[in-house]
């Protein structure tokens, strides 16, 4: 089989280098934290750029892009007669039905509302079932009480998808992702090490879980873009398709919005000003479809911590989007060696501190070791901690200060045990988050003489950050963590002080 996206210089398919330099040293100025850029036109690789240590086999957790995916299996069963979007939900999961009774608003819900978020649920219904503990996820969405009619208001209900998942799955009898695999993805060459990440009951999470890679979205939006064909074989239903990506239902949510700047929401999927559409997922996973231009931007970041995905687009249209050409634009090899280039230096940002003055040893540090500091009860149940610095010979390392000290170790007891979380000084090392196991890359540096701070970027199937605060004085320390995940890692967020002594409180 052909490569799926041939690779061309940007100015073959009417795209500027310069622009492609521009976009994305203005998303490195704005500091979003990217992992990876796609721009694929006509059919053909213009650019890609894959941020360090992400590569472009890479593994990257989706969140809500899932929902598109959920949305392409409903859509095929659809078409093979085995349910009709005018389907109450309640018919396909009577078990899930409380003894008392369904309520009157959730039997009215249908499959199509469930994909255009027009639920009876304001909101997603598992949430409080993960805090206490109970695995059913599905059933929530029949038994917790409802606010409204079915089929009216737009209400972003992450457990509409799920649920529409399990059905995928009972009617299939298979995996949604299998399912979609003897469909069509295994023909198009999508990862065979992709996965959707399960429920505790064992059901797909359908509203967030997919973890694949950047091309793989690709590959499936540009099917979608192109009424579900691809080299001549239909492999995705195009009436389905065409009501997906068109607008279903308005997205206006607040007295603040203005109609005009929101285009609308289909069958799980986003529409996009200049005539777009997308597949969206929190922290920066996109893939953008602009049919008229024959252009597809796929992204993948991690900017839980800002919610700058808006600015990802914004950046886009006033770069490459505004520039495009309908005809090849004249070669330039100069520009197109300096974007070569560009892309190739693409790199999560390690910290950047003060410069170490002459003769520096460390401010409160001996000899690079801070000593042992020990916690009295506090919300994190942090009880120990210590930090040392090194001129470490760590190979896998990122660019950055060429100070005598390389490395640290932030050496630390919790409630879970036990732990030394590594890091590079004013540079990136890749390592293993202490005690979950996630791939991680860390970054220390200075900032003031008697505060340190040390940033974790999680880049597993889990993404997040988790960013710790050292200020050291007379003789004890105060500790500020904060981590951005959408669950877990709780014992990374709050202050407590501590001494080379005793516990004190925070």
């Amino acid at each position: 089989m052909e490569a799926f996206f041939p690779k061309a210089t940007p100015e073959q398919v009417g795209i500027s280098s310069q622009d492609v330099i521009d976009f994305i040293e203005q998303l490195e100025s704005e500091d979003v934290c990217m992992h990876s850029v796609l721009l694929i036109r006509r059919g053909k690789l213009a650019a890609e750029a894959y941020y360090a240590p992400h590569t472009a086999d890479t593994m990257h957790r989706m969140f809500s892009v899932t929902k598109s995916f959920t949305s392409l299996a409903v859509g095929l069963l659809e078409s093979e007669g085995k349910l009709s979007l005018n389907d109450p939900i309640v018919d396909h999961f009577p078990e899930k039905l409380p003894r008392t009774g369904v309520h009157p608003y959730i039997a009215q819900i249908t499959i199509r509302d469930m994909l255009m978020m027009a639920t009876a649920h304001a909101r997603t219904t598992y949430i409080p079932y993960i805090r206490t503990g109970d695995p059913d996820w599905v059933k929530s969405f029949f038994v917790e009480e409802p606010t409204h009619f079915p089929g009216t208001l737009f209400y972003y209900d992450t457990s509409a998808s799920h649920t529409l998942a399990a059905l995928v799955e009972k009617l299939a009898g298979m995996p949604m992702l299998e399912y979609l695999r003897t469909k069509f993805l295994d023909e198009i060459g999508f990862s065979k090490e992709a996965y959707i990440i399960p429920d505790p009951m064992g059901v797909s999470m359908g509203g967030s879980g997919l973890v694949a890679k950047p091309l793989d979205l690709a590959k499936v939006a540009w099917i979608v873009m192109n009424g579900g064909k691809w080299q001549g074989k239909q492999y995705l239903p195009p009436d389905y398709l065409e009501a997906a990506v068109s607008r279903q239902i308005a997205t206006v949510s607040t007295a603040n919005d203005l109609v005009e700047d929101k285009p609308g929401y289909g069958y799980q999927f986003w529409r996009v000003k200049n005539n777009g559409f997308g597949m969206f997922g929190m922290g920066g996973q996109l893939a953008v479809c602009f049919p008229d231009e024959d252009l597809l931007l796929v992204t993948t970041a991690d900017t839980q911590d800002y919610h700058r995905e808006g600015t990802i687009l914004d950046l886009f249209f006033k770069t490459v989007f505004a520039n495009l050409s309908d005809c090849p634009l004249p070669e330039d090899s100069g520009k197109q060696q300096e974007l070569d280039k560009r892309l190739a230096r693409c790199a999560i940002r390690p910290l950047k501190g003060i410069e170490p003055e002459a003769g520096f040893t460390g401010w409160c540090l001996e000899g690079g070791e801070s000593g042992e500091y020990v916690f009295a009860d506090n919300p994190m149940g942090l009880q120990s901690l210590s930090l040392s610095l090194s001129s470490g010979t760590e190979a896998a390392v990122f660019p950055g200060s060429a100070s005598a000290w390389t490395e640290g170790v932030l050496h630390f007891t919790n409630k879970t045990g036990s732990h030394a979380l590594r890091f590079g000084i004013n540079r990136l090392i890749s390592g293993k988050f202490p005690h979950y196991g996630y791939c991680c890359a860390a970054s220390g540096a200075w900032a003031s003489p008697d505060t340190f701070v040390i940033k974790c970027h999680i880049i597993d199937y889990q993404l997040g950050k988790v960013t710790i605060r050292l200020a050291f004085k007379d003789g004890a320390v105060t500790v500020g963590m904060r981590k951005v995940m959408e669950t877990g890692l709780n014992e990374f967020s709050g202050v407590a002080s501590g001494t080379r002594d005793h516990g004190t409180s925070p």
